[in-house]
């Protein structure tokens, strides 16, 4: 139909077809061919049933949507990442057990607002978004910054630029949507480790100072920073604990203290036990199967879960393609886990 759709312009005096020179001497240019829409597979109805059973408040999301492994998971055909990245997200969410996403991408630079407004409307009103703050905001000055953020000014706990860059965007674009604002903190070294009380301090001056309303949560990389006073600076400004469950961190059960947690409980289950990012991306793409499956991280996370969402709480599990091979597949388990918990019905 479109070879013939070109004849006829020609015939009629319309702009002439590809293969024609065009009047004043250039070449015209084919016309685009049509994107294939990214669709959601035909899902079990196995899926809907299990997410059925689930707290009502607990969803599952994982470390951004656009892989192409995940074709018959999550997607429907095989689609070029840059095509699952810019128009997957509206299939991603059309998963009975996918409720939520990580935004990764806000760690190496500030999401524009025109993207987060096209991922809201792209999503039911249910859904919901874990948008990582920018890098700049938590990286401690003195040391060497990542190379993305090379050229950047320093931002480090700067509530001004917390709010132009990432915060009043996020709520402008997302309003309800938006599950959490988390503060990711890399392993921060040794010199900066000595000064944790100083730092904790500049955490909660920094944290205190936000735009109310909205929930913020923080991860470290360093078990050291955890305690006590870590849980109370917490408590004091209204944000959360961000567990992850991560090599270099404590299982997650036992990274929450004991006093009675409000808000949101946010859980991150990001790579496996003797892996590095880079070993495991090699080792687990395309991201289509559970490798090297942790039942005791899973256990761990989904006990947390059960325990958080039992005391009315939401709770955001978000699942990143390293913790055993494939995300989607990892929350197959967690939600299959949870939802004939036993000992412990959630």
């Amino acid at each position: 139909m479109a070879g013939s759709g070109a004849n006829s312009s020609s015939r009629s005096g319309g702009p002439p077809s590809a293969a024609q020179g065009d009047l004043f001497g250039g070449t015209a240019v084919a016309p685009a061919p049509a994107r294939e829409p990214v669709e959601a597979p035909a899902h079990d109805v196995a899926l809907a049933s299990l997410a059925a059973r689930l707290p009502p408040g607990l969803r599952f999301g994982t470390s951004s949507w656009g892989f192409a492994g995940w074709a018959g998971l999550v997607y429907r055909g095989t689609h070029r990442e840059g095509e699952l990245s810019r128009r997957g997200l509206g299939a991603y969410a059309r998963h009975p057990l996918l409720r939520a996403v990580g935004v990764d991408r806000g760690f190496y630079a500030p999401v524009p607002e025109g993207d987060l407004a096209r991922y809201a409307a792209s999503v039911p009103d249910d859904f919901r978004f874990l948008l990582k703050a920018h890098a700049a905001l938590t990286t401690v000055p003195g040391g060497t910054p990542p190379a993305f953020l090379a050229g950047v000014p320093p931002a480090f706990l700067d509530v001004e630029h917390a709010c132009r860059a990432v915060i009043d965007p996020a709520v402008r674009a997302l309003g309800p949507k938006l599950g959490v604002v988390l503060f990711q903190f890399s392993p921060l070294g040794a010199r900066a480790l000595r000064h944790r009380e100083r730092l904790l301090y500049r955490l909660r001056e920094f944290l205190g100072a936000l735009p109310r309303g909205v929930p913020y949560a923080v991860e470290f990389r360093d078990r050291e920073m955890l305690g006590p006073d870590y849980d109370a600076m917490l408590a004091e400004v209204g944000a959360v604990h961000g567990a992850a469950a991560h090599p270099r961190m404590p299982p997650v059960a036992a990274q929450f203290g004991t006093a009675a947690a409000r808000g949101p409980c946010v859980i991150r289950w990001l790579l496996h036990p003797g892996q590095t990012y880079e070993r495991a991306r090699s080792r687990y793409a395309p991201f289509d199967r559970l490798l090297d499956p942790d039942p005791a991280a899973r256990g761990d996370v989904a006990t947390v879960a059960c325990d958080a969402s039992r005391s009315g709480r939401e709770v955001l599990v978000i699942v990143n393609n390293k913790a055993e091979g494939s995300a989607p597949l990892s929350i197959l388990e967690l939600a299959r886990q949870i939802a004939s918990h036993g000992a412990a019905p959630c």
